[in-house]
Protein backbone atom coordinates (compact mmCIF):
# COMPACT_ATOMS: atom_id res chain seq x y z
CA UNK A 1 0.00 0.00 0.00
CA UNK A 2 2.52 2.59 -1.42
CA UNK A 3 6.00 2.74 -1.79
CA UNK A 4 8.45 2.72 0.94
CA UNK A 5 12.00 3.27 0.54
CA UNK A 6 14.70 1.56 1.75
CA UNK A 7 16.70 1.96 4.54
CA UNK A 8 19.75 4.34 4.75
CA UNK A 9 22.77 1.69 4.34
CA UNK A 10 26.68 1.73 5.88
CA UNK A 11 29.22 3.93 4.21
CA UNK A 12 29.94 3.30 0.86
CA UNK A 13 33.35 1.17 0.00
CA UNK A 14 36.54 2.86 -0.76
CA UNK A 15 36.73 0.42 -3.79
CA UNK A 16 33.66 0.36 -5.61
CA UNK A 17 32.93 -2.10 -8.13
CA UNK A 18 31.49 0.36 -10.14
CA UNK A 19 32.11 4.29 -11.11
CA UNK A 20 29.35 6.18 -9.57
CA UNK A 21 30.12 10.15 -9.40
CA UNK A 22 28.27 12.76 -7.51
CA UNK A 23 27.30 14.05 -11.34
CA UNK A 24 25.68 10.80 -11.63
CA UNK A 25 24.02 10.50 -8.18
CA UNK A 26 22.70 13.95 -8.81
CA UNK A 27 21.26 13.03 -11.96
CA UNK A 28 19.72 10.02 -10.09
CA UNK A 29 18.43 12.46 -7.73
CA UNK A 30 16.62 14.47 -10.16
CA UNK A 31 15.13 11.49 -12.07
CA UNK A 32 13.33 9.84 -9.47
CA UNK A 33 12.08 13.16 -8.50
CA UNK A 34 11.11 14.00 -11.71
CA UNK A 35 9.29 10.65 -12.78
CA UNK A 36 8.56 9.19 -9.51
CA UNK A 37 7.83 11.79 -7.31
CA UNK A 38 10.56 10.29 -4.79
CA UNK A 39 13.33 12.03 -3.44
CA UNK A 40 16.82 10.38 -2.86
CA UNK A 41 18.52 12.33 0.25
CA UNK A 42 22.27 12.24 0.76
CA UNK A 43 22.34 9.84 2.89
CA UNK A 44 20.81 6.78 0.60
CA UNK A 45 23.41 7.03 -2.01
CA UNK A 46 24.52 3.55 -0.65
CA UNK A 47 21.66 2.04 -1.07
CA UNK A 48 21.17 3.61 -4.60
CA UNK A 49 24.92 2.65 -5.45
CA UNK A 50 23.91 -1.24 -4.34
CA UNK A 51 20.44 -1.36 -6.54
CA UNK A 52 22.14 0.04 -9.29
CA UNK A 53 25.34 -2.17 -9.47
CA UNK A 54 23.13 -5.39 -9.72
CA UNK A 55 21.57 -3.87 -13.15
CA UNK A 56 25.27 -2.84 -14.18
CA UNK A 57 26.38 -6.11 -13.85
CA UNK A 58 23.30 -7.57 -15.74
CA UNK A 59 24.11 -5.44 -18.93
CA UNK A 60 27.97 -5.63 -18.75
CA UNK A 61 28.45 -1.93 -18.12
CA UNK A 62 31.41 -0.50 -15.45
CA UNK A 63 29.89 3.06 -15.01
CA UNK A 64 26.60 4.62 -14.05
CA UNK A 65 27.47 6.92 -17.44
CA UNK A 66 27.17 4.05 -19.60
CA UNK A 67 23.80 3.15 -17.98
CA UNK A 68 22.25 6.39 -17.86
CA UNK A 69 22.32 6.40 -21.44
CA UNK A 70 20.22 2.78 -21.97
CA UNK A 71 18.13 4.97 -19.10
CA UNK A 72 17.05 7.81 -21.76
CA UNK A 73 17.40 5.30 -24.73
CA UNK A 74 15.06 2.56 -23.59
CA UNK A 75 11.67 2.82 -21.82
CA UNK A 76 11.62 -0.82 -20.88
CA UNK A 77 15.19 -0.25 -18.99
CA UNK A 78 13.76 3.06 -17.62
CA UNK A 79 10.79 1.11 -16.03
CA UNK A 80 14.00 -1.20 -14.30
CA UNK A 81 15.75 1.39 -13.17
CA UNK A 82 12.78 2.64 -11.14
CA UNK A 83 11.56 -0.44 -9.91
CA UNK A 84 15.39 -1.46 -8.52
CA UNK A 85 15.22 1.80 -6.51
CA UNK A 86 12.46 1.39 -4.83
CA UNK A 87 10.54 -1.33 -2.73
CA UNK A 88 7.04 -2.24 -1.40
CA UNK A 89 5.88 -3.08 2.37
CA UNK A 90 2.56 -3.59 2.43
CA UNK A 91 -0.16 -5.98 4.14
CA UNK A 92 -3.50 -7.41 4.44
CA UNK A 93 -5.77 -5.33 5.90
CA UNK A 94 -2.88 -2.83 6.97
CA UNK A 95 -4.52 0.22 9.38
CA UNK A 96 -7.61 -2.05 9.36
CA UNK A 97 -9.86 1.25 10.93
CA UNK A 98 -10.36 2.32 7.18
CA UNK A 99 -12.39 -1.21 6.29
CA UNK A 100 -14.20 -1.01 9.35
CA UNK A 101 -15.24 2.40 8.28
CA UNK A 102 -16.07 0.86 4.60
CA UNK A 103 -18.21 -1.58 5.69
CA UNK A 104 -19.93 0.08 8.84
CA UNK A 105 -20.97 3.73 7.26
CA UNK A 106 -19.53 3.75 3.26
CA UNK A 107 -21.47 1.41 2.06
CA UNK A 108 -24.74 2.49 3.89
CA UNK A 109 -24.50 5.94 3.28
CA UNK A 110 -23.90 4.49 -0.80
CA UNK A 111 -27.06 2.94 -0.42
CA UNK A 112 -28.79 6.15 1.04
CA UNK A 113 -27.70 8.45 -1.76
CA UNK A 114 -29.14 6.01 -3.77
CA UNK A 115 -25.65 4.70 -5.79
CA UNK A 116 -25.83 2.05 -7.88
CA UNK A 117 -22.08 2.45 -9.50
CA UNK A 118 -19.29 2.40 -7.21
CA UNK A 119 -15.95 3.02 -7.95
CA UNK A 120 -12.64 2.61 -5.76
CA UNK A 121 -9.54 3.53 -6.50
CA UNK A 122 -6.17 1.93 -4.43
CA UNK A 123 -3.89 4.18 -5.39
CA UNK A 124 0.00 2.82 -4.94
CA UNK A 125 -1.60 -0.83 -4.16
CA UNK A 126 1.73 -2.41 -4.39
CA UNK A 127 1.56 -6.22 -4.74
CA UNK A 128 -2.19 -6.68 -4.35
CA UNK A 129 -2.84 -6.76 -0.82
CA UNK A 130 -4.74 -3.58 -0.22
CA UNK A 131 -6.89 -3.73 -3.36
CA UNK A 132 -8.00 -7.48 -2.28
CA UNK A 133 -8.87 -6.62 0.99
CA UNK A 134 -10.85 -3.74 -0.68
CA UNK A 135 -12.80 -6.50 -2.45
CA UNK A 136 -12.75 -8.76 0.56
CA UNK A 137 -14.53 -6.01 2.93
CA UNK A 138 -16.93 -5.24 0.37
CA UNK A 139 -17.90 -9.26 -0.01
CA UNK A 140 -18.01 -9.47 3.40
CA UNK A 141 -20.42 -6.01 3.76
CA UNK A 142 -22.58 -7.74 0.96
CA UNK A 143 -21.53 -4.79 -1.53
CA UNK A 144 -21.45 -6.82 -4.71
CA UNK A 145 -25.61 -7.67 -4.43
CA UNK A 146 -26.13 -4.27 -3.17
CA UNK A 147 -25.30 -2.39 -6.19
CA UNK A 148 -25.73 -3.18 -9.71
CA UNK A 149 -21.91 -2.27 -10.67
CA UNK A 150 -18.71 -2.37 -7.95
CA UNK A 151 -15.06 -1.47 -9.51
CA UNK A 152 -12.04 -1.55 -8.35
CA UNK A 153 -8.77 0.16 -10.13
CA UNK A 154 -5.44 -0.48 -8.50
CA UNK A 155 -2.51 1.50 -9.85
CA UNK A 156 1.25 1.46 -9.02
CA UNK A 157 4.42 3.06 -10.66
CA UNK A 158 6.40 -0.75 -10.41
CA UNK A 159 5.30 -3.20 -13.36
CA UNK A 160 7.34 -6.12 -10.89
CA UNK A 161 4.88 -5.80 -8.09
CA UNK A 162 1.76 -5.46 -10.46
CA UNK A 163 2.39 -8.52 -12.20
CA UNK A 164 2.57 -10.22 -8.07
CA UNK A 165 -0.63 -8.16 -8.17
CA UNK A 166 -2.69 -9.90 -10.89
CA UNK A 167 -1.55 -13.52 -9.79
CA UNK A 168 -3.33 -12.83 -6.21
CA UNK A 169 -0.88 -15.84 -5.10
CA UNK A 170 0.79 -15.48 -1.67
CA UNK A 171 2.70 -16.76 1.15
CA UNK A 172 0.70 -18.06 3.93
CA UNK A 173 2.57 -16.01 5.96
CA UNK A 174 0.32 -13.61 5.13
CA UNK A 175 -2.53 -15.38 6.63
CA UNK A 176 -2.03 -13.53 9.74
CA UNK A 177 -2.77 -10.35 9.04
CA UNK A 178 -6.01 -11.19 7.58
CA UNK A 179 -8.79 -11.10 10.11
CA UNK A 180 -10.98 -14.74 10.85
CA UNK A 181 -14.11 -13.71 8.98
CA UNK A 182 -12.66 -12.90 5.45
CA UNK A 183 -10.28 -15.97 5.23
CA UNK A 184 -12.69 -18.83 4.38
CA UNK A 185 -15.38 -16.82 2.09
CA UNK A 186 -12.18 -14.84 0.42
CA UNK A 187 -9.38 -16.65 0.10
CA UNK A 188 -7.92 -20.69 -0.85
CA UNK A 189 -5.19 -22.57 0.03
CA UNK A 190 -2.95 -24.16 -2.62
CA UNK A 191 -2.38 -27.56 -3.05
CA UNK A 192 0.35 -29.84 -5.27
CA UNK A 193 2.99 -27.27 -6.15
CA UNK A 194 0.90 -24.36 -4.74
CA UNK A 195 1.24 -25.86 -1.48
CA UNK A 196 2.04 -23.09 1.45
CA UNK A 197 0.54 -20.47 -0.04
CA UNK A 198 -3.34 -18.72 -0.65
CA UNK A 199 -4.99 -16.66 -3.34
CA UNK A 200 -7.66 -14.86 -3.77
CA UNK A 201 -10.96 -16.59 -4.68
CA UNK A 202 -11.21 -15.94 -8.62
CA UNK A 203 -14.36 -14.00 -8.42
CA UNK A 204 -13.14 -11.38 -6.36
CA UNK A 205 -10.21 -11.10 -8.67
CA UNK A 206 -11.97 -10.15 -11.32
CA UNK A 207 -13.36 -7.24 -9.50
CA UNK A 208 -9.74 -5.37 -9.54
CA UNK A 209 -8.84 -4.09 -12.72
CA UNK A 210 -5.24 -3.48 -12.24
CA UNK A 211 -2.68 -1.47 -14.65
CA UNK A 212 0.48 0.48 -14.46
CA UNK A 213 0.22 4.32 -13.48
CA UNK A 214 2.64 7.12 -12.64
CA UNK A 215 0.55 9.55 -10.09
CA UNK A 216 2.70 12.28 -11.32
CA UNK A 217 1.74 11.94 -15.37
CA UNK A 218 -1.76 12.23 -16.79
CA UNK A 219 -4.64 10.12 -15.44
CA UNK A 220 -6.61 8.07 -18.03
CA UNK A 221 -10.24 7.97 -15.50
CA UNK A 222 -12.82 9.02 -17.60
CA UNK A 223 -14.97 8.85 -14.00
CA UNK A 224 -15.34 10.07 -10.75
CA UNK A 225 -14.49 7.74 -8.08
CA UNK A 226 -16.40 7.27 -4.75
CA UNK A 227 -13.33 6.24 -2.80
CA UNK A 228 -9.67 7.02 -3.32
CA UNK A 229 -7.24 5.15 -1.22
CA UNK A 230 -4.04 6.51 -1.58
CA UNK A 231 -1.59 5.01 2.15
CA UNK A 232 1.87 5.88 2.57
CA UNK A 233 2.65 6.87 -0.52
CA UNK A 234 2.53 10.54 -0.11
CA UNK A 235 4.82 10.38 2.87
CA UNK A 236 8.13 10.20 0.10
CA UNK A 237 6.77 13.52 -2.14
CA UNK A 238 7.99 16.98 -1.37
CA UNK A 239 5.30 19.08 0.29
CA UNK A 240 4.27 21.04 -3.45
CA UNK A 241 3.63 17.16 -5.09
CA UNK A 242 1.43 16.45 -2.33
CA UNK A 243 -0.69 19.66 -2.14
CA UNK A 244 -0.96 19.26 -5.94
CA UNK A 245 -1.31 15.57 -5.74
CA UNK A 246 -4.07 16.38 -3.11
CA UNK A 247 -5.91 18.79 -5.51
CA UNK A 248 -6.12 16.26 -7.92
CA UNK A 249 -7.97 13.55 -5.56
CA UNK A 250 -10.38 16.14 -5.33
CA UNK A 251 -10.80 16.67 -8.52
CA UNK A 252 -11.32 12.86 -9.10
CA UNK A 253 -13.88 12.20 -6.51
CA UNK A 254 -17.38 12.57 -6.41
CA UNK A 255 -19.30 14.92 -4.19
CA UNK A 256 -19.06 13.40 -0.53
CA UNK A 257 -16.15 11.34 -2.16
CA UNK A 258 -13.80 9.90 0.66
CA UNK A 259 -10.05 9.94 0.51
CA UNK A 260 -8.22 7.44 2.57
CA UNK A 261 -4.21 8.53 3.38
CA UNK A 262 -1.57 7.00 5.34
CA UNK A 263 -1.43 6.67 9.46
CA UNK A 264 1.86 8.75 9.10
CA UNK A 265 0.54 11.37 6.23
CA UNK A 266 -1.64 14.60 6.71
CA UNK A 267 -3.48 16.96 4.79
CA UNK A 268 -1.36 20.29 4.18
CA UNK A 269 -2.91 23.33 6.35
CA UNK A 270 -3.80 25.17 3.98
CA UNK A 271 -6.10 23.25 1.95
CA UNK A 272 -9.82 23.46 2.50
CA UNK A 273 -11.39 20.56 0.25
CA UNK A 274 -12.36 17.95 2.75
CA UNK A 275 -13.31 17.02 6.22
CA UNK A 276 -11.70 15.43 8.17
CA UNK A 277 -13.50 12.32 9.98
CA UNK A 278 -10.41 11.53 11.50
CA UNK A 279 -8.24 7.93 11.76
CA UNK A 280 -7.10 9.53 8.43
CA UNK A 281 -10.73 9.41 6.66
CA UNK A 282 -11.64 12.47 4.31
CA UNK A 283 -14.40 13.60 3.00
CA UNK A 284 -14.81 15.62 -0.08
CA UNK A 285 -16.68 19.08 0.75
Amino acid sequence: MGRVLAQAEPVMPDNQEFELTDKDFKFIQWFMHKHAGIYFSDRKRTMVYGRISRQLRRLGLQRFSEYRQCIEQDSHEQARFINCLTTNKTQFFREYHHFEFLEKVLISEWQQQKNRRINIWSAGCSTGEEPYSFASSLHHAHAFELFDYVNITATDLDTKVLETAKQGIYSDEAIDAIPVKYLKPCFVKGVGAQQGKIKIRHGLQNQIQFQQLNLLQAWPFEHEFDLISCRNVMIYFDKKTQTELIERFYQQLKPNGVLFIGHSESMPGHLNLFHHLGHTIYVKK
